[in-house]
């Protein structure tokens, strides 16, 4: 097993390989502008690390861990576009940097490059990763969808935004590491399992991030704190907090995020304090560890070494255990 980092450095490694530009240069600058704008490479780390819990050099995982990047990038694009978003990883986004026509058609290919990686694998191998990406995908569009559908709604239960956040982030973290186990040819009852255990440590992770958006510490965080609040998005926080308190708090939460002030530090300082005096906040904090809990109950279960399991655990620590 390797460290992390040394992981991140090896798939950047094969990816500036993969990243060459083609004819149309028009069509292929897009893509490689946003695979090369970095970030944690967070998933395809993950099917590396994976391959080698069940006991497979991670080199063999390597166009898996690829494809996984690939569509995710993909789904960036034409969410940046959705949203119209101008900055992605600090640098102009795809459809502002060309224009959306471009993004939406580049966008597209990389959906079909992520597919063409699978034929580097033997039939049987190629089946189980197309089948499960197919089945991924289809739910990442779904968690959008939920996500776009949520912008309108003032009903939204805690139910159902955490299987927006399961369908839109999780299941790619899941699927992320089942690719591993797939590839390293590890028992169906096996790969099943550590996808759940990637499942919940997304759910956790991303209800966390709810958390230091409004919570964090700003350095530590490399995002502006209260960002959600500014930009009146329903997460857990809110969800949780128009349940938990009084109807009086309620009403002012609704109002808060029904404007756009010019200057929303004072909306930034009453929705905290109104996540905070309601519980929302515990709630929050206390789903996080039900989901990082149920995570690491599933590690009891694999039929892997005990030093393997302290090591999946530790990196599951790890990345719950940014700074809030």
């Amino acid at each position: 097993m390797l460290l992390i980092e040394t992981y991140q450095e090896k798939f950047v490694e094969y990816l500036e390989e993969y990243s060459i530009i083609k004819e149309p240069e028009s069509l292929y600058e897009p893509i490689q502008y946003i695979l090369k704008l970095g970030g944690k490479r967070l998933r395809p780390v993950l099917t590396l690390m994976t391959s080698e819990i069940f006991n497979t050099d991670y080199k063999k995982a390597l166009n898996a861990a690829l494809s996984i990047e690939v569509f995710h990038n993909f789904s960036l694009i034409h969410d940046d576009i959705m949203d119209d978003a101008p900055i992605r990883r600090g640098q102009e986004t795809v459809h502002e940097k060309w224009d959306v026509n471009t993004g939406i058609l580049s966008g597209d290919a990389m959906l079909i490059m992520a597919y063409q990686l699978f034929e580097n694998y033997d039939n049987k191998t190629f089946k189980s990763l197309a089948k499960l990406f197919s089945k991924t995908a289809l739910e990442v569009c779904e968690g959008q969808q939920y996500d776009v559908d949520f912008e309108t709604r003032g009903d939204v239960t805690i139910d159902e935004y955490l299987k927006m956040i399961e369908y839109k982030t999780a299941v790619l973290v899941g699927a992320a590491m089942k690719m591993g186990a797939i590839v390293a040819e590890a028992s169906e009852e096996d790969q099943n399992k550590i996808y759940q255990f990637g499942k919940n440590l997304g759910i956790a992770f991303q209800l966390q991030d709810d958390y230091l958006d409004a919570f964090g510490d700003p350095k530590a965080f490399g995002k502006q704190i209260g960002g959600d609040i500014i930009e009146n998005k329903k997460t857990a926080l809110f969800i949780n907090a128009l349940k938990l308190s009084s109807l009086e708090d309620s009403l002012q939460l609704q109002h808060l995020f029904s404007i756009n002030p010019s200057n929303p530090e004072e909306k930034i300082q009453i929705t905290k304090q109104i996540f905070i005096s309601s519980g929302s906040a515990d709630a929050t904090k206390q789903e996080i560890k039900s989901y990082t809990q149920q995570a690491f109950s599933v590690l009891e279960t694999l039929n892997i070494s005990e030093d393997k399991k302290l090591i999946l655990k530790r990196f599951g620590e790890q990345l719950m255990n940014r700074n809030v």
